[in-house]
């Protein structure tokens, strides 16, 4: 039986509703704002109810609904979730969102009406696998990923998947069979791919039928070890899961997320306690988020979502099959850890920024139930100068972040630094660690010299500089412009 609340959105749901359009920003600094048109399409498909992972990541993405256009909150069978789907526990997170989606737009606007989301959510096929696809295979996921792609919108459709992919593969098994090979061909165009490992056996079938699909995946199954070894592992991984040393485990605790995501509203008390890790499929959209660290389009630029570089990955153990093309895969990033070492892996590309991303998350639960006076807002870092800079080595960069500011009148704090494993300019670490030296890194102008020594043939390439400007508020909160300096002969 429908909630007496699920009825009651249904009914006001508007006949036109469609996500506003915007121009497809690939391969450019994103830099708008949450409200802006150049929202990233998103289509959800998830094996909720496999285990708590999946609702806590329902949880959190609801809560950045406004920086999304929501298209699809599929349930989805998994390896793990062979014969079930559950879209009512969807719903039931919608209506949780519903008691709190006003008091979320005094912070910030744009979020999606409860409504809207309802209209959304759907299913696959109660299948495992390659069990659902096929002729007499369409489920009303599958459809309504055929009715998105298909949408007059130029922006790319990003899908997440967080459980099984037979939904995905059904949908364009079906535009293969069913349409011309330049519909199949401007649908597999469209689509921005996100995998949680492999959660059914489609994952191959899916990188070697369509060789140009954009497609983000550490492969394989649990079963080998997959998950141990996955970049996505990284968002709470500690020091048995993917061996995350330099992390602070502290924050992705039980205890933490008792005190900072549970206990505010309705919407927290949808957030069950994890069984294994917190949140393993939040790496998926947690790039999409509009934080002006990453540009979805450049998965080896790097953000909270981790980094991932393009290649055709080796044979491994927990590898379903050997790959047949490149794909963004899994990279290292080098990163100082608490514990005061130096941790060169995958997981660190995540782990890195745990604590800005968990700190937004609680901030954000916080908007569900306090007024904004009550509550912290993210600041707003500036540029003095253009974001894409052009010098020769040895010459000096001055860094501007005059004009920041932080809505709520706290006090900010600067860090300038060097993402070396963004960027293509060869470096090599001083005896501190860091790759390039940046004179006052902790105020609002800092420089540095472009290196003219211990450098690879031909000594050009890209250099990758963050600025994060962190606010005094509580709990702090961070935000990043990126600035890219090619550094010509």
């Amino acid at each position: 039986m429908q909630s007496p609340i699920l009825l009651l959105l249904l009914s006001i749901l508007p006949l036109s509703a469609q996500p506003e359009r915007s121009r497809d920003r690939q391969g450019t600094a994103g830099t708008a704002t949450a409200s802006a048109p150049s929202k990233p399409r998103v289509f959800i498909l998830t094996d909720i109810e496999n285990e708590p992972d999946d609702t806590m990541s329902m949880v959190r993405l609801l809560v950045y609904a406004n920086h999304f256009d929501i298209e699809g909150l599929v349930a989805t069978t998994s390896i793990h979730q062979r014969s079930r789907v559950a879209p009512q526990r969807i719903r039931r997170i919608v209506e949780a969102y519903a008691k709190v989606r006003e008091n979320l737009e005094r912070h910030e606007p744009g979020f999606p009406t409860p409504a809207r989301l309802l209209s959304v959510v759907s299913e696959g096929l109660p299948l495992y696998g390659m069990e659902g696809v096929g002729q007499s295979k369409d489920s009303p996921g599958s459809e309504l990923l055929i009715q998105a792609i298909g949408r007059d919108d130029p922006r790319p459709l990003w899908v997440p998947v967080w459980g099984g992919s037979s939904v995905l593969a059904q949908a364009l098994w079906k535009i293969r069979a069913t349409r011309s090979p330049q519909a199949l061909a401007q649908a597999v165009a469209k689509l921005r791919v996100y995998t949680i490992s492999d959660p059914d056996d489609y994952g191959p079938w899916l990188r070697k039928e369509f060789p140009s699909l954009f497609y983000i995946a550490s492969p394989g199954f649990n079963a080998g070890g997959a998950y141990h070894h996955a970049t996505w592992s990284g968002i709470s991984g500690d020091h048995f899961h993917a061996r995350c040393d330099g992390a602070d485990f502290s924050l992705v605790t039980n205890e933490w997320l008792d005190l900072n995501i549970r206990r505010k509203g309705p919407l927290g008390a949808e957030y069950p306690r994890w069984e294994f890790l917190m949140e393993g499929d939040t790496p998926s959209f947690l790039n999409l988020i509009n934080n002006g660290l990453s540009d979805p389009g450049r998965p080896d630029w790097g953000g909270w979502g981790g980094r991932y570089e393009f290649y055709t990955p080796r044979l491994q153990k927990w590898h379903l099959q050997p790959e047949t093309r490149p794909f963004w895969t899994d990279a290292d990033d080098e990163v100082l850890g608490i514990d005061g070492r130096w941790h060169d892996d995958n997981h660190a590309t995540i782990w890195r920024w745990r604590e800005a991303f968990q700190n937004d998350f609680a901030a954000r639960m916080d908007w569900t139930v306090k007024p904004y006076a009550g509550a912290n807002h993210p600041p707003v870092p500036m540029l003095g100068h253009p974001a894409t800079l052009t010098a020769r080595r040895g010459q000096r960069i001055d860094l501007s972040a005059e004009g920041s500011s932080d809505p709520d009148n706290d006090a900010v704090s600067y860090h300038w630094f060097c993402y070396s494993e963004a960027g293509s300019f060869p470096l090599s670490s001083a005896r501190s660690g860091q790759p390039l030296e940046i004179r006052n890194f902790d105020q609002p102008k800092a420089w540095f010299t472009v290196p003219t020594t211990r450098f690879m043939p031909p000594g050009t390439g890209s250099l990758h500089i963050i600025l994060a400007v962190t606010d005094h508020g509580s709990p702090r909160l961070t935000r990043y412009r990126r600035v890219i300096v090619n550094v010509v002969e």
